[in-house]
């Protein structure tokens, strides 16, 4: 099969949902809580509020649900790979059931709001297994299944998966569920939206603490809030909680794939490196399979495209491909103790909060968020808030994941300013590197039509330098995971501001001799 990919790669679930057409933000408003972000954690928490006589906002920078979540693989579930065992060595037993028990009562707060609401976006109950290959993870999946049964969680032992390849061994969690998100999202936007205000292609620049909080758009609006959620994915704004310091990106590659093999159920994904995960996506024509796999660090040096046929290659050892209509990838941030921050944005912030760093298990960790936040919002309390409460003291147990993380973006940063460069551009179309101009740096880019598009290549987050994503065709910065399109457009945050063009675009091409 050719897998010389020509086209860009796009989302199953966007290309099977309509887009939305909520209005931009066009004059200052004043609010009781404003919500940043209109994603999975953003919608949910409007929907728990807005049942409580609230005036409610949600700002969202591009159309809401077309970020991280349009990007996901939909898996409900509590199991978040060998999550139980980790947390109990951390952390100790209390800590793993409180965190095992919110995510249980994510799944079922999704099947109430979705039977209630008559919902239809695809959700079904399926039973999910981590697999490993590797004698050294037995002990981890045993000890992992008697962990997760001992906090309730209904957890078993098998020695075999529904398809051609030899496993060691693997727990099952029954009673887990998957869906469509989007589909999800638009109906609950819709349902919300007599009582929460939506307002899209609105991004938040800036917060000013006043007696209340003012939160300034990209285009200048002013939005007074008692309370404000940033449910940004990032947190977008840095003068406190040291967030930059404290979550790293990570990126995941997904192939949807048609076979001639009816998949057997189930989702699964493997305790080892490289990740494989798998699952199921009933589709009009039939069914997709979603082969998943990952996590390189974003915005490394590398031909990306590797990754997709790497799992194109797995697939086909399990399945007879006779398609592959759907290819995309997706970010997500990880803590550095691997549990999220969801709570207090600082301890001092009783008005703030946040929702971040989902390690990769964002549905239902979305729904932990909403839960928390309406929580302590109404009540002033929430049963979970020690486990995710951004504030935690006890980050002195990942001292190591905090040294090596900034350690790595610091190298980012010197090794970005430092590297040599080609003073020439040679470039086929679809082709890209970055040049030096006049001691600029300079990130060149030709379409498929022969035009070039230049871009400073330094990020404007906080100045970490950019590097060329050949498979999505867009310019990531290895830091902290912002990406920009070939004209420099903010495609994900923390970045707030596009990146400048190439100084002096008119020298440039002199310089080059090319003829636009």
């Amino acid at each position: 099969m050719d897998n010389n990919f020509k086209d860009l790669p796009k989302s199953y679930w966007l290309d099977s949902t309509p887009d939305t057409n909520y209005p931009s933000l066009e004059e200052d408003i004043n609010v009781d809580i404003v919500i940043i972000g209109g994603g999975l954690a953003g919608l949910n928490i409007a929907y728990l509020l807005q049942k409580e006589g609230l005036k409610i906002t949600i700002l969202e920078a591009d159309r809401i649900c077309k970020g991280t979540t349009a990007y996901t693989t939909a898996k409900i579930t509590s199991q978040h790979g060998l999550i139980y065992g980790k947390i109990q060595g951390k952390f100790g037993d209390e800590i793993a059931s409180l965190y095992g028990k919110a995510n249980e009562t994510a799944i079922k707060m999704y099947e109430d709001i979705i039977n209630k609401n008559q919902i239809d976006c695809d959700f079904i109950y399926e039973s999910a297994f981590v697999f490993t290959q590797d004698d050294k993870y037995m002990e981890k999946i045993e000890d992992e299944v008697e962990i997760a049964s001992n906090i309730g969680i209904d957890a078993f032992y098998v020695d075999e998966i529904p398809f051609p390849m030899d496993i060691k061994g693997a727990i099952g969690f029954n009673n887990q569920a998957q869906f469509h998100p989007r589909k999800y999202i638009l109906a609950l936007a819709n349902i919300i939206q007599d009582k929460v205000q939506i307002y899209e292609n609105t991004r938040a620049v800036d917060i000013e603490e006043d007696n209340e909080y003012i939160i300034t758009t990209e285009q200048g609006k002013k939005v007074k809030a008692k309370k404000v959620i940033i449910a940004s994915h990032y947190p977008f704004y840095n003068k406190k909680g040291m967030y930059f310091a404290k979550i790293f990106p990570k990126k995941s590659y997904i192939v949807g794939i048609e076979a001639e093999e009816k998949y057997p159920g189930g989702m699964y994904i493997n305790a080892e490196k490289p990740t494989r995960s798998l699952r199921h996506q009933n589709i009009p024509n039939g069914e997709l399979i979603l082969v998943v796999g990952g996590y390189p660090d974003v915005g490394k040096k590398e031909d990306t495209n590797k990754n997709y046929d790497a799992l194109i290659e797995f697939a086909n050892n399990i399945f007879t491909v006779k398609d592959i209509p759907y290819r995309w990838s997706t970010q997500d941030y990880i803590t550095l103790d691997e549990i999220p921050y969801i709570g207090y944005f600082t301890s001092d912030t009783p008005n703030m909060y946040i929702a971040t760093g989902f390690q990769k298990w964002g549905m239902t960790n979305s729904m932990v968020s909403a839960m928390l936040i309406k929580d302590l919002i109404i009540d002033g309390k929430s049963p979970w808030q020690e486990v995710y409460n951004p504030s935690r003291k006890n980050i002195i147990a990942s001292a190591k994941n905090f040294i090596v993380e900034n350690l790595n973006v610091a190298n980012q940063l010197l090794d970005g300013k430092l590297s040599p460069l080609p003073e020439d551009i040679s470039l086929k179309p679809g082709e890209a590197k970055i040049i030096k101009i006049h001691k600029e740096r300079i990130g060149a880019y030709r379409d498929e039509e022969g035009v070039l598009h230049f871009v400073n290549t330094t990020c404007t987050h906080m100045g970490c330098e950019l590097n060329w994503n050949s498979a999505e065709r867009t310019w990531d910065c290895p830091c902290h995971g912002s990406i920009f399109d070939i004209d420099g457009k903010i495609i994900q945050g923390p970045a707030v501001e596009p990146l400048k063009a190439g100084n002096n675009v008119n020298t440039i091409k002199k310089l080059l001799k090319e003829d636009f």
